[in-house]
Order: structure tokens, then C-alpha cells, then sequence
């Protein structure tokens, strides 16, 4: 296929030998399998700023710090340096969070180098070498499901552990390879230590995982993996090879956390409603 233009610059340097196919083209990036000698691997190339569709949430950006004081100044006043360094600062949230995953033994596919733009990682493959399917599209037995429900709730335990919070994940951000779940997309993720919104970005998290592999083993929808791991981090208790029980019994004694604990029950009780009215639209329009 054609060389992109954004791609030229690692093929004359001779990080890639050759670009391969198109992969996915989406609203932050579009990604392309390339070689590099007899590899095949992963380039994610980050759009620039004028060419982006998407907006970043506030809540997603506090807690990313800018070291240099005239950088965090021009993003406040929203200058369009300002706004270019908010998105500088937004990929390089995705890059660090994936080199400190990969790191800390999460799986994540597996980053090599930011170039210009560009990351460089592990092309995340199926048995036979074919490029690794989404979940969403999978139709799972009850035993697959607990499985790989299971090994997601010990991979958000070890992420939340390095500090961090995908933000995002769903059946949308995983993909199955042969020894089973990996996480994708990280443009999300925030410090779970200095992000207020840490708690409910990562119950919302697990509750997502829970749903959807509730739909194959309807015993997981009774589960509160979410609120459990929050507690016990919260506590200073979680390790990244804590087991959990799937159930959350709140400490009378922690006032802060039985409030907080309060607020995501609302937040869920408020995205039950809005798909429940989403799914009468539906109904009516049909």
C-alpha cells in the first residue's frame, strides 16, 4: 500500500522496512500493520490537533501534570498553544501509561519506541497469526466468560496497583489473542491517586466487563468487583495479586468512602435510566 505521510519518516530512517495494511482509522488515530525486518508490529499514528474529531473530558485530563510552568499557564487560557500542548500532553498520557502497564506485568500490547507522533508496539495476534479479534464481536460459553472476566478483574487489580485507571475499558478495548484477554486504548487512563473522579471512572470500568460478560454467565451481575477493589486500595490493602470475592460491604467507619460509595450508586442508577430510555427509543422508531 501507499506510504502515509506520517509514516514516510520512520520508513527513511529505517525504523520500519515497509507498511503493510491499514488496520483501523479512528476519531484520535489511525493505525497500520507494519514490518520491520521479519516482524510484524503495531504503528499507532496520533492525529494532529486541527484533524481530530473527538473532544478530551475535563474530568479524564486533571491530575496530568505539565512540569513547565509557561506550558501549564497557556493550556489554563486555552491559547492555541495552549491547546496544543493539551494535546501533547494527551498522547503522551496514552505512551507513559502503556510503557508503566507493560511494566508492571499488565497485559497491554507490548510498546517499542514514540517517534514523531508515531507508537511503535506489539501487533497483537490470534493462534493462527491473524490479527487479534475485538471481544465485542466474540460469543462466549459460561465457562470462557467467568474465565476471562476473571483475568480482567486481575489485570484492572495490577493496573489500579501502578496507579492508574483505563477510564474506558469495555468489550471495545479488548482484544483476544491466544493465551486470552489484552487491553488496548489508553488516551483515558488517569492517576487514580490524583484524579477525584478515580473512584467512579474505575467502578464504571468493571461494571462495563461485568455486563457484558453477565449476558454469558448471569451469575456475575450479582458481583461488586468495583467498589471492593476501591475500597481496598483506598485502604492501602490492594496488591497486585490481591484476590478479590466479588463483594463489597462498606466500613462503617469510613464515612468519606460509604459517601463516595453513595454518589456511584447514583451515577449508576442514572446510566441504567439512560439506556433504558435509549432502548424505548429504539423500540418506538422500530
Amino acid at each position: 500500500m501507499k506510504t502515509p505521510k506520517r509514516l514516510q519518516p520512520l520508513l527513511d530512517d529505517g525504523l520500519i522496512d515497509e507498511v503493510l495494511a491499514e488496520l483501523k482509522s479512528g476519531k484520535e488515530a489511525d493505525v497500520f500493520i507494519v514490518r520491520c525486518g521479519d516482524e510484524r508490529v503495531c504503528a499507532k499514528v496520533f492525529k494532529e490537533a486541527d484533524r481530530r474529531s473527538f473532544k478530551q473530558a475535563v474530568m479524564y485530563q486533571e491530575g496530568r501534570k505539565v512540569r513547565n510552568t509557561r506550558r501549564a499557564r497557556a493550556m489554563s487560557r486555552k491559547t492555541s498553544f495552549g491547546q496544543k500542548e493539551q494535546e501533547r500532553v494527551w498522547v503522551s498520557a496514552e505512551v507513559d501509561a502503556l510503557y508503566a502497564l507493560s511494566a508492571a506485568g499488565v497485559r497491554v500490547p507490548n510498546p517499542l519506541s514514540f517517534v514523531d507522533g508515531v507508537l511503535l508496539m506489539e501487533l497483537i495476534t490470534d493462534a493462527e497469526g491473524r490479527v487479534a479479534p475485538r471481544l465485542d464481536g466474540m460469543v462466549l460459553d459460561a465457562s470462557t466468560a467467568l474465565d476471562y472476566h476473571d483475568r480482567l478483574v486481575a489485570e484492572v487489580v495490577r493496573m489500579l496497583s501502578a496507579g492508574l485507571i483505563h477510564g474506558d475499558l469495555s468489550e471495545f478495548n479488548v482484544l483476544v489473542d491466544g493465551q486470552g484477554p489484552v487491553i488496548i486504548d489508553l488516551p483515558q487512563a488517569v492517576n487514580a491517586a490524583a484524579n477525584n473522579s478515580a473512584a467512579m471512572l474505575l467502578v464504571r470500568d468493571v461494571d462495563r466487563l461485568r455486563r457484558f460478560f453477565g449476558r454469558f454467565a448471569p451469575q456475575l451481575l450479582e458481583t461488586d468487583y468495583g467498589k471492593e477493589m476501591w475500597a481496598l486500595y483506598a485502604a492501602g490493602r490492594l496488591q497486585p495479586d490481591s484476590r478479590l470475592s466479588g463483594r463489597y460491604e462498606p466500613e462503617l467507619s469510613d464515612v468519606n468512602l460509604a459517601e463516595l460509595m453513595g454518589i456511584i450508586d447514583a451515577a449508576r442508577e442514572e446510566e441504567r435510566e439512560r439506556r433504558e430510555r435509549l432502548q424505548a427509543d429504539a423500540s418506538d422508531e422500530g
